[in-house]
């Protein structure tokens, strides 16, 4: 845990940020009581909904034929 007054707060509020960001529980303080409490901001990803892609991909017919490049190793 990091705990930091207000006023160095401002000058090393990047390298706090990062702190964060990493997991790191930073407490900013503010007349020697805790005042500010960063933490990072986690986003949820995009829920996939089943047949979203539908028309985006195409499978050539001839998929599964065999490659003419690799006859020699078969």
């Amino acid at each position: 845990m990091t705990r930091v007054d207000f006023l160095q707060a401002g000058k090393r509020f990047e390298e706090l940020m990062e702190l964060a960001a990493l997991g790191e529980e930073v407490i900013i303080d503010k007349d020697r009581k805790p005042f500010v409490k960063l933490v990072p901001l986690v986003v949820k990803p995009k829920q996939r909904h089943f047949g979203s892609a539908r028309d985006l991909i195409v499978i050539a017919d001839n998929f599964d034929d065999p490659l003419s490049d690799f006859t020699e190793y078969m």
